[in-house]
């Protein structure tokens, strides 16, 4: 049942993607952020054994996004190759007011890792 959820999930993101292709949207959002930007700014802060510190504009952006919003794509980071776990410490490494929400926490995450 779990497995059939993160496939609708991937689905979803995919379809997504898939009309921002179409329609040629320069500024697809998803939780608060241009989907395109953070893709570009943070990728390299959560990808790789050893990923480099998030850059400014990358906090710039984690910091306006629904942290919420964002759990709910938790499941589908993998088939990204973006690691969860580096992904949802970027708050903490950005300095954000926001607390990860509890939803976020479990599968992939330590509570250390906030």
């Amino acid at each position: 049942m779990a497995m059939a959820g993160e496939k609708f999930l991937v689905h979803c993101l995919l379809a997504m993607l898939l009309i921002a292709l179409v329609e040629g949207a320069k500024e697809l959002t998803v939780c608060n952020t241009p989907l395109m930007e953070l893709e570009k700014q943070c990728l390299p802060a959560v990808t790789g054994e050893h990923p480099p510190a998030p850059t400014e504009k990358c906090c710039g952006l984690i910091k306006q996004a629904n942290l919420t919003c964002l759990c709910d794509y938790k499941a589908a980071l993998p088939t990204m190759n973006i690691n969860p776990t580096q992904a949802f410490a970027l708050p903490k490494l950005c300095k954000c007011d926001q607390p990860i929400p509890p939803k976020c926490k479990g599968k992939f995450l330590k509570q250390t890792d906030f």
